[in-house]
């Protein structure tokens, strides 16, 4: 008897692995950057230690404080955030929220930002002194007034930028991009001649929130600047990605407005080998840990031994 293709069944549990870089991920789903915050903040909800890469807060050489308030709204389909880069500095990351990364063995790529690139060398020689196997290369916030986003929008800085963090940071280097430009595919192109492992796409779209009010006969606003996110943002994701994606050799991690399974799959057709999970997590903490259940059913119901099966076939 032949037996057809239609007639194998799996009988194991699919292989959901993949690999970015030299990092191995148990999964292709991660969170986004300022989105989960340093992992430990969402063990309530999910198992942490099951998804495939946490990626930390935007991480600066000094503290930072942020923004002052008010720095979030809100959207109908989505949300503005002016947050600011806040975070705890690099140096009181390496003291008080690597070991527990390492205790609870969850897989974690650490998000960088600079204000000048010898800031960003300076983190990622740290990174590399503390046996961190990957890193992302924040280039494209829009929130802050001087680095990253400025430096994200130029394919020569860019070149220069990777180039120079691959000299002395041997683990995996993500860089994300932002959507905030009239073609990506210079960029993405430069990045990937620099020796980047991969790309994440896309960061925040800048947006406004205005708040108006009608006062003794004036009409009054309050604005909010900021990096809008969302389901809002997905369709400009998608575009973007597949832009991309048919003009470099290297892996995508797609991400943009991502909430249901499907979204996820519509993103792995226009060519991301990963995903990041950002707005959603707020909503819904324990998204990353449904998105890897309803990726493992839909390998078995369709026979598909592997995650690296389902995007070879793409």
């Amino acid at each position: 008897m032949v037996i057809t293709k239609t007639e194998i069944k799996i009988t194991q549990k699919p292989d959901l692995s993949i690999n970015l870089g030299k990092l191995r991920l148990k999964n292709p789903i991660t969170t986004a950057s300022g989105t989960f915050g340093y992992a430990d903040e969402f063990q309530d909800f999910v198992d942490v230690s099951s998804i495939g890469a946490i990626v930390t807060k935007g991480i600066t050489l000094k503290p930072r404080k942020g923004n002052p308030q008010p720095r979030l709204k809100e959207l109908r389909n989505g949300m503005i955030n002016s947050i600011g880069l806040e975070n705890i500095g690099i140096n009181a990351f390496i003291e008080k929220k690597l070991p527990i990364l390492q205790e609870k063995d969850i897989t974690f790529i650490v998000n960088v930002a600079g204000f000048a690139l010898e800031e960003y060398i300076k983190i990622a020689s740290i990174c590399e002194t503390n046996g961190i196997k990957a890193i992302e290369l924040n280039v494209s916030c829009p929130n802050v007034k001087e680095g990253c986003l400025e430096f994200g929008t130029s394919s020569e800085i860019l070149y220069r930028l990777v180039s120079m963090v691959k000299e002395i940071f041997t683990g995996t280097v993500i860089v994300k991009l932002t959507p905030n430009v009239t073609d990506p595919v210079p960029l993405a192109i430069s990045i990937e001649k620099a020796g980047a492992d991969a790309i994440s796409a896309i960061n925040t779209v800048r947006g406004l929130d205005v708040s108006v009010s009608f006062e003794n006969g004036r009409l009054t606003k309050k604005l909010l600047k900021g990096g809008m996110s969302g389901p809002a943002i997905k369709p400009v994701a998608l575009n973007y990605i597949n832009t991309i994606s048919h003009e470099i050799n290297i892996p995508v991690i797609g991400m943009g407005g991502i909430m249901h399974f499907n979204d996820m799959l519509e993103f792995i057709a226009v060519g991301s080998t990963a995903i990041q999970i950002g707005t959603a997590n707020f909503t819904y903490p324990g998204i990353a840990g449904d998105l890897i259940e309803s990726l493992e059913q839909f390998l078995i119901n369709n026979n598909i031994p592997s995650y690296e099966n389902l995007i070879k076939g793409v």
